[in-house]
């Protein structure tokens, strides 16, 4: 932390998706600091804990660490903290993470988690062990229960579960938003342009959640921009793709997106991904699409 920072309110997690859940718990931090006069600070992890503790089990990332930023400066945290999640503080047992993060980095007066928060080495510390450090290291612990909806907990394991199965409805509700995907506008094969339907075939990072094959009503954000747009996420079957692809067909404008960033929010999912039999199918099911993308998001 900077020198002179003093002392803070900290809430500490992967934040993945910052969703409703998490939402809660970065107000709660705001809250309480502002009550005692205290900076709020956001902490998170890079990489994710599960790419380090078994390799290759990096789950489906639902926002960039750059987006999580910007969202929780939009809830009004004063800071939000990348801790580097190495070896190192993967082997910490709960005493020591919260001495040396939470005490001498970050300076907690009070700790704010969700009651399944865990820590410290194989996950050993839970929510009445963080209390026991808290009267010995002297900072108080605030403990939210979950946020539910009909039975269902929001958490981003629940929220990849809709996306991975297309449910991008129940995915905003949990989420609180639309689902969102960034990437460079790179260039593909063409072949929509030759079908009259040009596309912006956008390239997103390793671990991006995308939603299931099919295509979706969705937002293209250009800058300042929010533009309606037909998106197909999948391999063209038709075409015997065989690579996953985010091909973004933008209503009534004529430009050419290629180098630039962007991104798509996913609004209702259209259709799964089909193969037709011939180009003409495929045209006049394309035209069906733009014309539901047009009907859904009032464009």
């Amino acid at each position: 932390m900077p020198s002179g920072w003093g002392r803070s309110v900290v809430t500490i997690g992967v934040f993945d998706g910052v969703h409703r859940g998490h939402r809660q718990l970065i107000e709660r931090a705001v809250e309480v600091g502002r009550e005692r006069g205290l900076r709020s600070v956001v902490v998170t992890f890079d990489p994710h804990p599960a790419e380090l503790v078994r390799p290759g089990s990096h789950p489906a990332a639902l926002t960039t660490l750059e987006r999580r930023a910007d969202l929780v400066a939009e809830i009004g945290a004063d800071a939000f903290c990348v801790l580097p999640f190495t070896g190192e503080l993967a082997r910490m047992d709960p005493a020591e993470f919260a001495h040396e993060v939470l005490v001498d980095t970050l300076h907690a007066a009070v700790v704010v988690v969700g009651t399944n928060f865990t820590f410290g080495y194989k996950a050993a510390g839970d929510l009445d062990t963080l209390r026991e450090l808290g009267t010995r290291f002297g900072f108080a612990v605030d403990g939210l229960d979950l946020i539910t909806d009909d039975g269902v907990t929001f958490s981003s394991t629940y929220i990849r579960s809709c996306i991975d199965a297309g449910d991008m409805d129940a995915a905003a509700a949990a989420l609180g938003r639309l689902h969102r995907v960034d990437g460079v506008v790179v260039h593909g094969d063409k072949r929509g342009r030759e079908l009259g339907f040009p596309t912006a075939n956008v390239s997103c990072a390793a671990h991006t959640a995308l939603p299931a094959d099919g295509v979706y009503a969705a937002w293209f954000l250009l800058g300042d921009r929010r533009l309606p747009s037909a998106v197909s996420v999948g391999s063209n079957p038709t075409f015997s793709g065989r690579v996953r692809t985010v091909e973004a067909f933008v209503l009534d404008v004529n430009e050419d997106f290629y180098g630039h960033e962007v991104g798509i929010e996913f609004a209702h999912r259209l259709r799964g991904m089909e193969r037709y039999d011939g180009i003409e199918p495929l045209i006049a099911q394309m035209k069906d699409d733009v014309a539901q993308t047009r009907k859904l998001l009032g464009a």
